[in-house]
């Protein structure tokens, strides 16, 4: 058997010794990145990228904020680790920057160090306070990668887990998607039968502790439910005595247009778990937000949940800043004034490509949905392509915005647009022109 050469890059290191997530290992070969500033990265190699989707629709404040990074240094100096058992100021400011933004009505915070711990914790105080056992979620959904958050994820991600992987006691709803109704209706004739569905189904598996959705669902599509959704799904949740779990972790901190995505439509969940843009990236910090109501319950009863790294002061610091510079620069405002120039650009290529079936969005967040047959809305790969490692129509798309010096994360059938929030109008420009002539690849294989 040959000796492989010792591996030199930054990149044969990494691969050769550490592991890609989510991918198969053999013939990966990571781009080595040196240097992010705004908008933008830069290989080792020089080239510079537009980030057209803040790397995992996280970096919403841009690569290098001063002051964020100010705050990292200043809270390694002044306490760079303290158990989670004390108080600091650090925890206290940001708790008090926590209940401007909020919904109303969340007012006791789970400090976690990720989305995917934020939603365990949710998993774990909607049963204890409930006393059921059940997770309603939907298929096109994603809500992170341990036994809990993996097993209520709807999308691939979650089939190679199974049985063993994941935590029991999911059960799983339609999704809201009214371009491929999974239930074949159109709205708005269809009485949003898919919310209506959920609530069939809190009557008929009972013991259901919470229903959890994305607002707007992320990776699997940038699904925005029409107006009547959500303060529907609250009503049902009402009604049926099972708690409303909001999983903002990538809608919220001013991705859509509003600080969380349920503000668009006034609804305040009972849960609402949040990380990725709270410090836009640099540090890793997750947010299990609840009512006193159901903080009350732990004051007679212990409260099973907590890590090492809760409430890591070096997490909390740099998300008061964070905060601070999202309200000084106004990206909430941004993000909303700028969403219609990102749709018209966006729904131009619709017109001049015919593998764009459908666009949408809100905000600075926005799908593109490719398809081979635009009348039948056929997809040019499925979930299961995905994971036999199938080369897709979408990656190779990507793979050309890339040659053209912009980044756009792909998934399946779809390519996600969510840069940062302080993105220009001349670089939105400069990302629509190279999935513009990207689009090029796919539209030859329509109708193959």
């Amino acid at each position: 058997m040959a000796t492989q050469p010792p591996p030199r890059s930054a990149s044969e290191i990494t691969a050769r010794y550490t592991y890609g997530g989510w991918r198969y290992q053999k013939g990966w070969a990571p781009l080595e990145i040196v240097d992010a500033a705004g908008c933008y990265f830069t290989d080792a190699a020089g080239k510079k990228y537009l980030d057209f989707s803040a790397q995992l629709m996280c970096v919403n404040l841009g690569h290098g904020n001063p002051a964020v990074v100010a705050a990292i240094e200043k809270q390694a100096r002044s306490l760079p680790y303290v158990a989670p058992n004390f108080a600091t100021g650090v925890r206290a400011e940001l708790s008090l920057r926590l209940l401007e933004v909020l919904p109303e009505g969340l007012d006791k915070f789970f400090f976690a160090t990720s989305g995917t711990e934020a939603n365990e914790a949710a998993f774990k105080i909607a049963r204890m306070v409930t006393g059921k056992s059940k997770i309603i979620s939907r298929y096109r959904s994603y809500h992170g990668s341990t036994g809990g958050s993996i097993a209520a994820t709807g999308d691939p991600r979650r089939w190679d887990m199974e049985p063993a992987g994941k935590i029991p006691g999911v059960v799983f709803a339609p999704e809201v998607n009214c371009y491929r109704c999974p239930l074949l209706h159109t709205y708005p004739g269809c009485g949003i039968a898919c919310v209506e569905y959920v609530a069939h189904m809190i009557e008929n598996e009972s013991d259901v502790a919470a229903v959890i959705v994305e607002p707007v669902v992320g990776t699997n599509g940038v699904l925005v439910p029409p107006p009547e959704y959500m303060p529907r799904l609250r009503a049902i949740c009402d009604e049926h005595g099972v708690l409303l779990i909001a999983d903002e972790v990538m809608t919220g901190w001013g991705r859509t247009g509003e600080w969380f995505a349920v503000d668009h439509w006034g609804v305040k969940p009972d849960i609402l778990t949040t990380a990725k843009g709270i410090t836009t990236a640099y540090v890793p910090l997750g947010l299990c937000a609840t009512t006193a109501k159901i903080a009350s319950w732990f004051d007679d009863h212990y409260l099973a949940i907590g890590h090492t790294y809760e409430a890591h002061p070096i997490t909390l610091g740099p998300a008061v800043a964070a905060i601070d510079e999202m309200k000084r620069l106004d990206v909430v405002k941004r993000a909303r004034e700028l969403g219609p120039y990102m749709e018209q650009r966006l729904h131009a290529l619709r017109k001049n490509h015919p593998s764009v079936g459908d666009v949408r969005g809100m905000g600075l967040f926005w799908g593109v949905d490719l398809v081979k047959d635009r009348e039948k809305k056929t997809p040019f790969n499925t979930m299961a392509d995905k994971l036999a490692g199938t080369q897709l129509t979408v990656d190779r798309v990507a793979a050309a915005m890339m040659a053209r010096g912009v980044f756009a994360q792909a998934w399946v059938s779809h390519i996600v647009i969510a840069p940062p929030l302080i993105i220009t109008k001349e670089e939105i420009d400069a990302g629509v022109g190279a999935l513009d002539a990207a689009l090029e690849l796919a539209d030859r294989e329509v109708g193959l």
